[in-house]
């Protein structure tokens, strides 16, 4: 996002966020400029969750494939991987299984992705050359709603960050971070009751990192005309901070820029038209000193595109500069 539209963008939120809150005690300091983030514009139609990863040395971008996707004509939803270079897609896996997520930890590949929308079980499938897949549930919580996942590793072992939907005593507001811990992939714990984020207002996580001593949480906030991106993070998963450059990442006129040449004339009239609202689904990896990141835009009511953008630097750098 280039520094002219992020002022615009604090401008317009300033009476919502953090921000305004330091500048309304306080004009003596500056506001931090935040990571610049350049919209690369929009390579898909119909597509949302993706997480682009480092396997093998090679970019992939993971992607949960629905069944309105139009080029799906299985009829179920899938997961695959997508070469990031040469667009050619592994084969499909986790059929029936939503809303999934993918990490790496060395030279294994792992995907987190629930049964059903808003449902209690949440499974994981790992491979080591995205072609052959286990797979073994990880969690099974009868009452819960479930959505979104993300999965990190800290000094400890494994993190699963879900999003819950219901029962209301842990969700609070629906769409609430979550979270449960393993040594394995294989055995789960949940964390304590308070490790959430956050009960008292709509605040949907997407993706979760820990590095150095801090785990970030990167989730959807609503506000006032749409949706848009923000970031905290906590040592303890129960006391958060967040970032004052809220929001980092914001509709605008940049998502719909054409990045995939192979886009028809049908879906970049499509996107031409389309209402925006919404910068969701923020996902990256760090590959050759720079991030590859994707996100979703539209306008959260069945209008659903995705994106790509960059960052020009390292990930330490930009949660330095999410978090000056």
């Amino acid at each position: 996002m280039a520094q002219n539209d992020t002022s615009i963008t604090r401008r317009q939120f300033g009476a919502l966020t953090t921000l305004a809150a330091l500048s309304a005690t306080s004009t003596s300091h500056a506001a931090p400029e935040g990571p610049k983030i350049t919209k690369l514009g929009t390579i898909d139609v119909d597509l949302v969750e993706t997480t682009p990863v480092v396997f093998n040395g090679k970019v992939y971008r993971y992607e949960y494939v629905r069944e309105k996707y139009k080029p799906n004509t299985t009829g179920d939803s899938y997961s695959r991987f997508v070469d990031h270079e040469t667009g050619e897609a592994t084969p499909a896996f986790a059929q029936g299984y939503h809303l999934g997520s993918a990490a790496v930890d060395g030279d294994l590949a792992i995907v987190t992705a629930v049964d059903i929308w808003d449902g209690e079980k949440v499974d994981i499938f790992v491979s080591r050359d995205l072609k052959t897949w286990e797979s073994w549930n990880a969690l099974n919580l009868p009452g819960y709603g479930m959505f979104n996942t993300s999965l990190c590793r800290d000094p400890e072992g494994y993190v699963l960050m879900f999003e819950v939907g219901k029962p209301k005593e842990v969700a609070g507001n629906r769409f609430t971070a979550r979270f449960a811990r393993s040594k394995d992939l294989k055995t789960w714990t949940l964390t304590a009751p308070e490790c959430v984020y956050a009960k008292n207002r709509y605040t949907a996580p997407h993706c979760l990192r820990y590095v150095d001593g801090y785990y970030y949480d990167f989730y959807l906030e609503s506000m006032k005309g749409g949706y848009a991106q923000s970031v905290v993070r906590s040592k303890d998963l129960i006391e958060w901070e967040q970032t004052p450059i809220h929001p980092f990442l914001m509709w605008g006129d940049e998502d719909k820029r054409i990045a995939n040449p192979k886009l028809t004339e049908e879906q970049r009239k499509h996107i031409a038209a389309s209402e925006n609202r919404n910068n969701s689904d923020f996902d990256y990896c760090e590959f050759e000193g720079k991030l590859i990141i994707n996100y979703s835009w539209g306008n959260q009511r069945g209008l659903e595109f995705l994106a790509e953008a960059r960052y020009d630097g390292t990930e330490k750098k930009f949660l330095a500069a999410l978090f000056p």
